[in-house]
C-alpha cells in the first residue's frame, strides 16, 4: 500500500460505512514530514502502519 492507495481505500470504508450509518473515526493523516531519504523507520513506515490498523478496525465494525 502506498499514501494514494490508502487514500482511496479511506475513501471508499467511509463512503460503506456512511451508507450504514456507521461512524468511523477520522483515518490516520498523511505524513509531512519525510526527508525522502528512505530512512529506517521513516514516518510513511508509521503511517501505512496505522493505516492498516486503521483499516481492520473499519471493517470490523462494518461486518458488525
Amino acid at each position: 500500500m502506498d499514501g494514494a492507495s490508502a487514500q482511496a481505500l479511506f475513501a471508499a470504508l467511509q463512503q460503506r460505512a456512511e451508507e450504514l450509518g456507521i461512524t468511523l473515526r477520522a483515518p490516520p493523516p498523511e505524513p509531512t514530514t519525510c526527508c525522502g531519504r528512505g530512512c529506517n523507520g521513516c514516518v510513511w513506515e508509521g503511517f501505512l502502519d496505522a493505516a492498516e490498523y486503521w483499516r481492520q478496525e473499519a471493517l470490523l465494525q462494518i461486518a458488525g
